[in-house]
């Protein structure tokens, strides 16, 4: 699969090391930035990591930064992207089997790298199982995405 990976200056360390671990694990990763730990703002890598997801050159995300909040927040205002801030193993492969999670967003502040590493073994080979409460499910966040829900 090919794999985009963005984080800002506080995931950059963690997103450096995803990026080499991603390629052992035999995927194609993508580095969307940022490319130093120079102070820059988490939803412009949001937006390059959903862009590259939008746009068909990736498969499926991982969003880095300093707690995972901000990127998870910014990610998912965006249309089309499922991003889940994950912190243990089970959901990182639930959130793409239950809810089609296509975005992985992980706080390097909060958690280590070899964390990060079981996180990510988890989420790449996930599948959404397309069973049918998850398909209504979806579509009711689909429906929600699209402003045809009413409150």
């Amino acid at each position: 699969m090919r794999i985009v990976l963005g984080s800002d200056h506080a995931g950059f360390e963690m997103k450096q090391n995803l990026v080499q671990f991603v390629r052992q694990l035999g995927h194609d990763p993508i580095d969307v930035g940022t490319h130093s730990t120079n102070p820059v703002d988490y939803p412009d890598y949001a937006v390059a990591v959903a862009h590259e997801l939008r746009n068909g050159g990736a498969d499926r995300g991982i969003l880095i930064c300093g707690s995972g909040v901000g990127a998870s927040v910014a990610a998912n205002k965006i249309h089309g992207i499922r991003a889940g801030l994950c912190h243990d193993v089970y959901s990182a492969h639930q959130g793409v089997e239950h809810d089609a999670m296509n975005v992985l967003v992980l706080g390097a502040r909060i958690i280590g790298v070899e964390l990060a590493r079981d996180l990510v073994k988890a989420y790449l080979p996930a599948k959404f199982t397309a069973e049918e409460r998850h398909v209504r499910r979806l579509e009711k966040v689909n429906n929600i995405e699209a402003g045809r829900t009413v409150i």
